[in-house]
């Protein structure tokens, strides 16, 4: 969370103010960014939002389904598109809301054209991505049907950057600009259902894995899932969404207390605490054993299995040692752990793990009593780490401070490996978003 007000969209880094010529790709349109910052995203209006407007503007009750239907079923860009209703009534939610509140986006395609990533450029000029990943159907030839159905995955980000800065994320290279609306959650959806639509094919999963902390922009997060399950809106079972976090123990124990039927998942990383510290600083807030403690008394009090996301990285967290202790950490919970090798990330100087050494890693905690399942790393070749596109549109930062970059992360990770606990602080930026009241 910004410790500027979450509403307060003009609070925005330097590196996400790119030029609208920047970005250019399918479905761009031109950005008037002062006619459009200040006015909420349609489609995030949630909980008789829209009917109250509707009712102070003298409309009838039934304009509320019509222009969901525009939103959601037709998917319009514009007020122009929403053909059911009068002109004047068009013209009134043009002034009113943004309809769409993507300026444009960027459109790379990889692995043969099952990954599309896509960089957005919002209204006030913020970058943020999703990445869209299309698996096909699988099973056994001659069967009547697949044992694995076809599914199309839309992985979408919450904040605009981030404050977390783990070290292996390009996303952590950026820093943080501002928590992003409802509309702006959402619309990322919009955007992947339109392209989806041109195929007959429709999104299948959503998992809030993208650019951000999800559980410090939690209200907002929230708001867009109930927005994605709610049959009105896009109508996708609420146990089709996954949402991540680093470790924001006061958000996961929120969650519990509401006993959502998303999954959650825990980027996780490391089960040692020294280790944890220097890829994932928010550890130093809340160390792995109050983080893992939190997400099991979620799992008891929802019955939904929690998922625990583990980047592998060569000879830093892939030794035997770490697979003793993750499987020790969540031996007899309801827990599965994903094992992903890393993608390459710039002025870091790790690498990820060999694939023998992943399959070995894998076998080791599942001896231990603990599911495991290694994912297969996907859209190297269009910048597959998160916050990568943003960060090349961002440029390359000068030599001095990639080499300051690598030599901290060393040095750190250094200190780790030989069982020290960091005693370096949070960074004032993260220490800001934790203080800030997003989570309570």
């Amino acid at each position: 969370m910004s410790p500027t007000d979450a509403t307060d969209e003009t609070a925005v880094a330097p590196v996400y103010a790119p030029s609208t010529e920047a970005v250019g790709g399918r479905h761009a349109k031109p950005a008037s960014r002062s006619a459009k910052v200040n006015r909420r995203g349609l489609s995030g209006l949630a909980g008789g939002e829209l009917e109250r407007w509707l009712a102070a503007e003298g409309q009838p009750a039934y304009r509320a389904r019509q222009i969901r239907d525009a939103i959601w079923r037709q998917n319009v860009e514009t007020a122009a598109e929403m053909l059911t209703l009068p002109a004047p009534l068009r013209a009134r939610l043009d002034e009113a809301f943004r309809i769409d509140t993507i300026a444009e986006d960027e459109v790379k395609i990889a692995d043969s054209g099952m990954t599309e990533k896509t960089l957005h450029l919002l209204a006030d000029g913020a970058l943020i991505e999703s990445v869209l990943m299309h698996y096909p159907a699988r099973g056994f030839v001659g069967q009547a049907r697949p044992t694995h159905r076809e599914r199309h995955t839309l992985c979408i980000s919450s904040q605009a950057g981030c404050a977390v800065g783990c070290p292996f994320c390009a996303t952590g290279e950026l820093g943080f600009g501002r928590d992003l609306e409802t509309a702006e959650i959402v619309d990322q959806v919009r955007h992947a259902a339109r392209r989806l639509a041109g195929t007959g094919s429709h999104l299948t999963n959503i998992v809030f894995m993208g650019m951000g902390e999800p559980l410090l922009n939690l209200d907002r997060v929230l708001e867009a899932v109930e927005i994605l399950s709610d049959p009105r809106h896009f109508g996708l079972g609420a146990r089709h969404v996954v949402v991540s976090t680093s470790g924001v123990v006061p958000g996961i124990r929120r969650l519990t207390a509401l006993g959502p039927q998303f999954t959650l998942a825990i980027s996780l990383h490391a089960a040692r605490d020294p280790l944890r510290d220097v890829l994932v600083p928010l550890n130093r807030r809340w160390p792995v054993a109050e983080v893992v403690a939190a997400a099991r008394e979620h799992a008891r009090v929802t019955g939904r299995r929690v998922s625990y996301e583990y980047v592998m990285i060569s000879g830093v967290n892939d030794t035997e040692i770490d697979a003793d202790a993750l499987a020790w950490l969540l031996r007899d919970d309801l827990a599965h752990v994903n094992l992903i090798p890393m993608n390459p990330v710039a002025h870091t100087p790790w690498q990820a793990s060999t694939p023998e050494r992943v399959a070995e890693f894998a076998a080791r905690v599942r001896r231990g009593g603990v599911g495991v399942t290694i994912r297969a790393n996907r859209g190297q070749d269009a910048g597959a780490a998160c916050g990568q596109l943003a960060a090349d549109r961002a440029g390359e930062p000068p030599a001095p401070a990639v080499a300051h970059r690598r030599e901290s992360i060393e040095r750190q990770s250094e200190v780790a490996l030989r069982g020290s606990r960091s005693s370096e602080s949070l960074s004032s930026e993260l220490e800001a978003a934790v203080r800030s009241g997003a989570v309570r």
